[in-house]
């Protein structure tokens, strides 16, 4: 039950020296806006790293060939293979735990030259020859029109989806994309639709790229029954992690590669990297609070010792009150109200004051553009809630010491007290 006399008691002890109060609180104070900003800087982080990864499904491997380095079975090391698209059946008829086998093709990209013309207007871009899988793969919002489909495939119909940054360079500002045609490498490809990536490195190269039908692709620009690459992702719960040994040893027997040469294949592990990424940034999140809380416990030390002083002030006070019959539970009660009252009043300043530093941090990140590596900074309610219980136990251990002290003085030897 609310007691208002108690509470007035406490207000007044605790603004009878401001100064030495202000210089307690702030220990705490620094330890949870310490402890705040460490972690809204981790995840600030984090969020960078992970918009690297963009929206691609993270259970995907990407792998090429490379030169054998080994001689195997009459054929020479440093010879150059191919992977097929009978590489892909083969795959999915002896590897369990696949969801998506994509084989791409590639040409082109904004270090060539002008390969794809419309008009008067020419441009250097990335070129893929894929299936409609990969958009599951790495995904994209298609802004007008449609992605390739089975039909596209099919038909090596000679059609086109292209970025953003794409149609800007070919087209005016109003002028209709859908239905029109580009010549990539001197073939027609009808645009069928527009398509814009999420990216976080502000260069914008990821709308610079334009997919078409991987058997179109194959056929026009003469790469017949070869494959540049291929992304192949797991089903969930099967890391790829895990099955990409059996991924290699199949693909070196088909294409008559040393069981040991671990150099003819390259590849990409998306899964691992993120992995080890939400390894490192549980390892951040531990040292934030760690940190965190030894400053917090400095300043509930501080706490602590001042609240010694007050007892040690009030000595006489207290056998007094003791001498009139208050019970020791009382005074104890009053002493960690005190306490608790103290930690978490500077605790929630703290706190806000950490809050406002994120806020003004992100108005300086959007108003002068998002910085790489570094996204957003925040720290979640589940952070503030245990923030919150930490400031309740520290202040409960900030009073419990000075508390019994009080409680051990004797009345008779409190009043003698000068």
């Amino acid at each position: 039950m609310f007691n208002q006399d108690r509470w007035k008691e406490i207000l007044q002890v605790l603004t009878t020296n401001w100064f030495r109060t202000i210089l307690t609180a702030f220990g705490v104070f620094w330890g949870i806006f310490i402890l705040i900003l460490l972690l809204s800087a981790g995840k600030g982080l984090e969020n960078g790293i992970r918009s690297n990864f963009g929206d691609i499904a993270t259970n995907t491997m990407f792998t090429w060939t490379q030169k054998a380095t080994k001689a195997y079975k009459g054929l020479p090391k440093d010879r150059i293979y191919y992977y097929t698209t009978d590489d892909v059946p083969a795959l999915w008829n002896n590897i369990d735990g696949l969801r998506y086998v994509s084989p791409r093709n590639q040409s082109g990209g904004f270090n060539g030259g002008g390969n794809v013309v419309r008009g008067l207007k020419t441009g250097a871009f990335s070129i893929y020859g894929d299936y409609p899988e990969i958009i599951k793969q790495q995904p994209m919002d298609i802004t007008s029109g449609r992605f390739i489909n089975q039909l596209d495939i099919d038909q090596k119909r000679k059609v086109a989806i292209i970025g953003l940054d794409v149609r800007k360079s070919l087209y005016d500002k109003d002028e209709e994309v859908l239905g029109t045609y580009i010549k990539i490498n001197n073939v027609n490809f009808m645009v069928i639709g527009t398509y814009k990536k999420s990216e976080n490195n502000g260069r914008g190269e990821a709308q610079k790229e334009i997919y078409t039908p991987f058997t179109t692709f194959s056929q026009v620009f003469n790469r017949g029954n070869d494959i540049g690459w291929m992304a192949i992702t797991a089903v969930d719960g099967t890391p790829i992690t895990d099955i990409k040994e059996q991924i290699f040893t199949l693909l070196k027997e088909r294409h008559r590669i040393h069981p040991e040469d671990n150099r003819a294949i390259g590849h990409f592990d998306l899964y691992e990297e993120f992995s080890r990424v939400q390894r490192l940034f549980g390892a951040l999140r531990f040292i934030g609070y760690f940190v965190g809380i030894l400053v917090l416990l400095s300043g509930v030390i501080g706490v602590s010792n001042i609240m010694l002083i007050v007892v040690k002030e009030r000595t006489k006070e207290i056998g007094i009150r003791r001498a009139l019959g208050e019970s020791p539970w009382s005074i104890k009660k009053q002493i960690l109200m005190e306490s608790i009252f103290l930690t978490i009043i500077s605790g929630m300043a703290g706190i806000v004051m950490g809050a406002l530093t994120i806020y003004g941090v992100n108005y300086l990140l959007d108003a002068n553009g998002p910085i790489p590596m570094f996204v957003n900074p925040s720290v979640n309610l589940g952070v503030v809630t245990v923030a919150l219980i930490i400031l309740i136990v520290s202040g409960l251990f900030a009073g419990f010491i000075p508390a019994n002290s009080a409680i051990k003085v004797r009345p008779i030897e409190a009043l003698r007290t000068e």
